[in-house]
């Protein structure tokens, strides 16, 4: 239709093209709590503090993120050398930096374009960088098998997760893809989910057994979901987020054997692969477990598992490296993956750099192995002493249960809220334990992350800390809750 003009020739005024009623209706379903409200009052509160305002605490402690180097962890020595000399690479005529470090910077930069980690680089990832994945894989898991072109890196392991729902996800009405996640979860899943128009389907773990995996629970969502959707994808997160929890190996023959059973697509997010602290527990690659159980399994059940920079020992969460390994996955699909990672031209160099630093750390002889293992034991038997610190405190207060904090960077302990609180919630439209996690925002400074942000059982609540900060924080930090916790408690009781 001819728009009419105006009389002076311009196009009459029309309300925006954008709107929130014209845009796309997924987006406005998704929902990542872990950078929500609550952080968002934070960041708010620490401008306030900056401006003057008085409040009852001096800083903000942010303990709503796995975010190591924001909470203070030093990064690793030989990491940020060889990062410096990639990014500038005059330094490789400095005397200051150990001889494996430039070595290691020559190695990486003659793999990129130009010689500079500026340069784009091919799709999949730096062939080298690929390479050295694939040996680090075939160490942790004893000898199996990795193949280069199975690796592909990532800008951290979000990247890759969404890459892959991506391929999953099809069909309509009953035959849309289901996507199956434990509840808990790490809002990524959900959030994903939501955006690519999947269908969630929750499965709980299991709170009282230390939030293990139980298959019953499994089958039941399962056999639930498939009256509405069309279960493809099973979702694992090993250790866990937010629960901590560290999965047994009969545990992941089980969900392999189930996967098998089902006809479902597994994915394993395994960022956490050295964060195992408690005794008796001890991490296994759903990949080793998979071949280790025969060509039964090894040759049918599709899998990609996904790593990270950002946790761990390294937490390097700002490079943005990662990478996943896809096991038995269709020829054309796998074409299909290696075109649509080529969309976006490239994951970050300096990411790719990092990952490869991950992969093929110091070794021993070489002159920075000895600081390198002295840093990376530290950093590791501290986030030990700090998982059990804050198992410990949080037990002793009335109210508030925490399960142990077998790996991971988190706890998620349950916390008992008195029905008035309940209540007052309910008027104001939120849910009770993010007007709990405010209250202690407003109060404290402590900054959590409510249980509904990640799913919980229906009148059960929660928060998620992370247990990142130094010690004597994390001690100041739990005593101030548990301070609050009984005022909060005796306010509304």
């Amino acid at each position: 239709m001819q728009q009419k003009m105006s009389e002076n020739g311009a196009i009459p005024r029309q309300g925006k093209v954008l709107t929130v009623d014209t845009m796309n209706a997924n987006v406005k379903k998704v929902d990542y709590a872990v950078r929500g409200p609550i952080v968002q009052r934070a960041v708010q509160i620490e401008k306030e503090l900056k401006e003057g305002v008085k409040k009852p605490f001096d800083e903000v402690i942010k303990a709503n993120i796995g975010d190591a180097h924001a909470m203070g962890q030093r990064p690793i020595t030989f990491f940020r050398q060889v990062m410096a000399l990639c990014t500038y690479p005059q330094l490789l005529d400095d005397n200051k930096f150990p001889e494996d470090a430039k070595n290691r910077a020559r190695r990486i930069l003659q793999s990129c374009g130009g010689n500079s980690i500026g340069a784009y680089t091919t799709s999949q990832g730096i062939d080298c960088v690929r390479q050295d994945v694939a040996k680090y894989i075939e160490r942790r898991d004893g000898g199996i098998p990795s193949d280069p072109d199975n690796i592909y890196l990532t800008t951290g392991a979000s990247d890759g997760i969404v890459t892959i729902l991506k391929l999953l996800t099809a069909g309509e009405g009953l035959t849309r893809t289901g996507v199956m996640i434990s509840i808990p979860q790490y809002p990524l899943y959900s959030a994903s989910i939501a955006e690519l128009g999947a269908v969630q389907i929750n499965y709980y773990l299991n709170e009282e057994k230390c939030w293990s995996l139980d298959i019953s629970e499994l089958q039941r969502s399962l056999q639930a979901a498939r009256k509405h959707c069309n279960p493809r994808v099973l979702c694992i997160i090993n250790p866990g987020n937010p629960t901590g929890q560290v999965q047994s190996r009969q545990c992941i023959e089980d969900v392999i054997q189930f996967a098998a059973k089902e006809n479902l697509f597994l994915m394993a997010d395994e960022v956490y692969q050295d964060n195992v602290y408690a005794k008796g527990c001890e991490f296994h690659s759903f990949k080793k477990v998979l071949f280790e159980m025969g060509p039964e399994y090894s040759k049918k059940v599709e899998l990609a598992s996904f790593h990270s920079t950002s946790k761990c020992y390294m937490g390097e969460c700002g490079f943005r490296g990662g990478y996943m390994e896809v096991i038995n996955m269709d020829a054309d699909v796998k074409a299909q993956l290696t075109k649509l990672v080529s969309v976006r031209l490239c994951p970050p160099a300096p990411g790719q750099a990092l990952m490869d630093l991950v992969v093929n750390p110091p070794q021993p002889g070489e002159p920075s192995h000895q600081t390198f293992m002295q840093e990376r034991t530290a950093v590791l038997s501290a986030l030990a002493e700090k998982a059990k610190l804050t198992e410990q405190i949080l037990n002793t207060v009335p109210g508030i249960s925490c399960n142990p904090v077998q790996g991971a960077m988190y706890s998620f302990p349950r916390i008992t809220l008195p029905e008035r609180a309940i209540s007052e919630a309910k008027a104001k439209g939120q849910a009770p334990d993010m007007f709990y996690c405010m209250k202690l925002l407003e109060e404290t400074g402590i900054c959590l992350v409510p249980g509904s942000g990640f799913g919980q059982r229906e009148g059960t609540y929660h928060f998620r800390m992370t247990i990142l900060p130094p010690t004597d924080k994390l001690k100041l930090m739990l005593n101030k809750l548990k301070d609050f916790h009984q005022r909060f408690t005796q306010q509304y009781s």
